[in-house]
This record gives C-alpha cells, structure tokens and sequence, in this order.
C-alpha cells in the first residue's frame, strides 16, 4: 500500500455510481503533472460521503489536491508504448473551495463551524 498526496486538475466530470451491493460511490480522472511537460492520468474513487460530495462539486478543469491510497499501473496507447497511471482510492479532498473557507475561519472572529457544517461552496473566489 502506497499512501500519497496528488495535486492535478479534474479530467472531465465526477460521476456518481452504485455498486452490485448497492455501496454509492464516486469515480473521477485527475490529470498531474509530472515535469517536462507531461502528464500522468490519476483514476480516482471515493467511497466516504464527504469526498464523493466534494468530488461532484467540482466541473472540467477544477484545481484538486488528494490524499489516499495509490496503486500504480500501467496501460498501452494506440502506438504500442508502455504508458504509467495510477489508481487512487481517496480518503482527503482540498479545492481553491475549501481554502477559501479555512481562510475565512483563520480570520480574527470568525470560527469555523463546530458542527462540520459546510459553507456555500459557489462563493467567489
């Protein structure tokens, strides 16, 4: 088991989906940049309802950044070669969202919610 932090941008739109056992869960493709002008395909799944919430929140092109279990893999394209991916099944979730709100509670009399209560994650940034 490989416990790793990635940070990308969302590849298309989360999907909701249901399990044979009826278990709701969220799958998503991050896109990572992995230097010189590439990048690596990161498939992602989430099973707690906080991140599958999140996850949906976000549209196309959504800066993310996740922490959860990776699993390397390796797929080939139409040419032939050899391509790396991972798989991630995600435990933590942070957006240009969530950052707003963590800076706003940083600010002198302002407390952050002591129910977990989320705030409008539609705000402006």
């Amino acid at each position: 088991m490989i416990d790793g932090l990635i940070g990308g941008k969302v590849f298309g739109k989360p999907a909701a989906r249901t399990g044979q056992s009826g278990k709701a869960f969220v799958t998503a493709k991050v896109r990572a940049a992995i230097g010189d002008g590439d990048a690596m395909f990161v498939n992602v799944i989430a099973f707690s309802s906080v991140v599958q919430e999140a996850l949906l929140a976000l549209d196309d092109g959504d800066s993310i950044a996740l922490t959860g279990v990776l699993t390397p893999k390796v797929w080939t394209d139409r040419n032939g070669e050899a391509r790396p991916a991972l798989d991630m099944v995600v435990h933590g979730v942070l957006t240009a969202y969530h950052v707003q709100r963590k800076r706003r509670a940083l600010q002198p009399g302002n407390a952050a919610p002591a129910d977990g209560a989320r705030d409008d994650m539609n705000d402006e940034l």
